[in-house]
Order: C-alpha cells, then structure tokens, then sequence
C-alpha cells in the first residue's frame, strides 16, 4: 500500500503544479516574471 499512497500523491501534486503553470500562463504572469529576471540579472553584471 506504501508504494501506491506516494504514486497517488506525487501524481496529485503533479496535476496541481500542471494547474498552477496554466492558470499563471493564462494571466500572463510568464512576461512579468520573465521581466523581473532579465533586470536581476541586468544588475549583477552590472548592466542595468
């Protein structure tokens, strides 16, 4: 039964990241984060 119970829940935790990324795609959220790291990363090397 131990083997099935942690296959039921990491299949579960799977679905719920899957949901997670879509709903963060589908607000949008893929620009802003995409934007916040190029400016982080802007200002370690000093660019920005």
């Amino acid at each position: 039964m131990k083997g099935k119970t942690r296959t039921l829940i990491s299949f579960i935790l799977l679905l719920a990241a899957i949901a997670s990324c879509v709903f963060g795609i589908s607000r949008g959220e893929m620009k802003t984060v995409n934007k916040k790291a190029t400016n982080i990363c802007m200002e370690c090397i000093g660019i920005g």
